[in-house]
């Protein structure tokens, strides 16, 4: 639910917040608040993949990751590429390029930070995040 408006939302969990919430840390609460209080909880698809890889490069046993993984997919709807996101996709690159000049990032959006925020502009959801690219933006609920 929004707090401003009293109105249920829709959210897109970023690969920043499925972490947190593993983590259980306070940010990983919050986001646990939020997929409660969430009318729709959407991830998309490179999450997994993104969670996946992070978690093997750290040493996490295979069982482990695919535990957490089959709980991603039970509390939300995996959201797959197919064309309609894949444009929607080229535009968010460039608002997410123009954005991070303006915060004064070094680092360039990913690939995947493209398609989550391309994947909240189509669902009309925001996205629960602490990953710099999207501070400030007017889709994002900052966790960070």
């Amino acid at each position: 639910m929004d707090l401003k408006t009293g109105q249920y939302i829709n959210v897109v969990i970023d690969t920043y917040a499925w972490i947190e919430y593993f983590n259980g840390t306070t940010e990983g609460i919050k986001v646990k608040d939020i997929i409660i209080e969430a009318e729709y909880v959407y991830t998309p698809s490179i999450v997994l993949a993104e969670l996946a890889r992070k978690y093997f490069r750290s040493g996490v046993d295979y069982k482990t990751i695919e535990k957490r993984l089959k709980i991603i997919e039970e509390l939300s709807i995996i959201v797959g590429i197919d064309s309609t996101l894949a444009l929607k996709a080229a535009e968010a690159y460039f608002d997410l390029i123009s954005h991070t000049r303006k915060l004064g990032l070094k680092s360039k959006p990913g690939l995947g930070d493209t398609l989550i925020l391309a994947t909240a502009r189509l669902l009309k959801a925001k996205v629960v995040t602490g990953d710099q690219h999207f501070k400030g933006l007017k889709e994002t609920i900052w966790i960070g």
